[in-house]
This record gives structure tokens, sequence and C-alpha cells, in this order.
């Protein structure tokens, strides 16, 4: 079974670093009012400006639980695209009749790699970084379908 992931470069603690220094940053303008009644008409867009970072950045990180999973058995395989909030998609054929193909340029990404087999074409790790996309072009050539 082969997993592929997006990369996620802000991990839990450096979302809790980010979110503190954010707020402590942005409050620090909030001292030369303290005391006087502007601070209550400025406070709240303050708060309000944390809470949608903090939102965007809750939202991007449940999108990046973006994955798909390529399964391969005796005669067939199974590619499984599972994207936040919907269902997943399927792809399934008998390995003998796939062909892998790279797209350098003019796919919808550099490197684009798809999969085709009994007349439909199939992307395959959109997501990934170029020279990622490469590695996988190169795996799936190399280990999966070797004997072409």
């Amino acid at each position: 079974m082969l997993t592929l992931r997006p990369h996620k470069s802000l991990t839990p603690p450096g979302f809790v670093w980010f979110i503190g220094l954010t707020a402590g940053l942005m409050a620090l303008p909030l001292i030369a009012v303290l005391g006087r009644s502007v601070l209550w008409g400025v406070l709240p867009f303050v708060l309000i400006a944390i809470a949608a970072i903090w939102w965007g950045l809750k939202r991007s990180w449940s999108d990046m639980e973006l994955h798909e999973e390529l399964v391969i058995w005796d005669g067939w395989m199974r590619l499984a695209h599972n994207a936040p909030r919907k269902p997943p998609q399927f792809w399934e054929a008998n390995p003998y009749w796939v062909r892998v193909r790279r797209i350098p340029e003019g796919g919808k990404v550099p490197d684009y790699v798809t999969m085709k087999a009994e007349g439909r074409e199939v992307e395959i790790g959109a997501f990934l970084a170029p020279s990622e996309r490469r590695d996988l072009h190169a795996l799936l050539e190399r280990e999966i379908f070797p004997n072409r």
C-alpha cells in the first residue's frame, strides 16, 4: 500500500507559538490606550483579527487531511482519493494494463503524474512538490510496474 499526503509545515507547537506571538504583537499598540475609552473601540477588532487568523489556520490545517492510497493485490489495484468535506473517489484497474505517465510541462502542475487503464486516466500526487512527483513516477515505474 502506498499512501501520499501533502507536507504540513506548521506543527501543533508551531501553531501555538504563532497564535501567541501574533496576539502579543497585536496587543502591543493597545498598551498606549489602556485606561481610556478608545480601548473598548479598538479591542473588538483586535480580537476579531486574532480569531480570523486562528480560524484560517485551522481550516488550512484540516484541508491538509487530503491523502491518496494506492493498494495493489493479485490482479487488481485501487486508487482512493480522500479529500476533506468531500466523498472519497475511487479508481480501480488491472495493474497489467496500467500505464504511468509523467507530463513534465503542460499538465495541471509541473511533472504531472497520471495512470491510465480501461479508457480512464487519473492523476496521482498532484498536491506533491515537483521533485516528489518525479520520485513518485520513478517509484511507480520501478517498483510497482517493473516489467514495462
